[in-house]
């Protein structure tokens, strides 16, 4: 179905902002990209989702192998014993060594969904295990080159760091392009790269929209 995703701001990346802006999409592919007025003046028929703040291209996870094999993410019945945040370093290894397989895929599964809920579409890294690489796939997330990632430890935000929209997304929003999409309520972009994509509020993947916060 064609539908068309309309935000107070749109923040293509690699051109201006555009106020009271509009993607329509069809299918998995961007078809039309403007002000709102036009973009469904153009597609009278599409169903139209009006989001909060601000609409941005999906963004990249550059620590997916690390959040992915080298974290656990607890399952929400764990929260008592172990928080509610992914474990890392010797918390990690500690509880490593006695995890069966289906501990462990359940902790990729909920660090897959952790990432989709910070707006996150692409992924850096080489997947070598199997069942991670199985996962990620099912996920819908595409996969990139590690190369160029910067250094630091696991976050699931693509903005830690100090990084902003540019180099958190995974590229510029462009007709004909793949409709993977992220919307943010916050105001503005250095809004949304102070507050980072906790502000999430909507995960676009490839045309699907895969989280959406109640």
């Amino acid at each position: 179905m064609l539908t068309v995703h309309a935000a107070p701001l749109v923040l293509p990346v690699g051109a201006a902002g555009i106020a009271d802006g509009a993607v329509a999409v069809d299918g998995d592919r961007i078809v039309a990209l403007g002000p709102y007025d036009g973009v469904t003046a153009a597609h009278p028929a599409a169903r139209v989702r009006q989001w909060p703040g601000v609409l941005t291209p999906g963004l990249r996870q550059w620590d997916g192998v690390a959040l992915l094999t080298r974290c656990y993410h607890p399952d929400p019945r764990e929260a008592d014993e172990l928080g509610e945040q992914p474990l890392t370093g010797a918390d990690f290894e500690r509880l490593a060594g006695r995890m069966d397989e289906p501990r462990r895929a359940g902790s990729v599964r909920r660090g897959l969904q952790r990432m989709l809920r910070h707006g996150t579409t692409h992924v850096a890294g080489a997947f070598t295990d199997p069942a991670v690489r199985t996962a990620v796939g099912r996920a819908g997330l595409t996969v990139v080159p590690p190369v160029g990632g910067p250094a630091g430890g696991p976050d699931l935000d693509p903005f830690a760091g100090g990084r902003d929209l540019a180099a958190a997304a995974h590229g510029p929003l462009a007709v004909g392009g793949r409709a993977d999409l992220a919307v943010f309520d916050v105001p503005d972009e250095a809004a949304l790269c102070a507050a980072g994509a906790r502000t999430c509020v909507a995960t676009v993947l490839g045309g699907r929209l895969v989280h959406r916060r109640r």
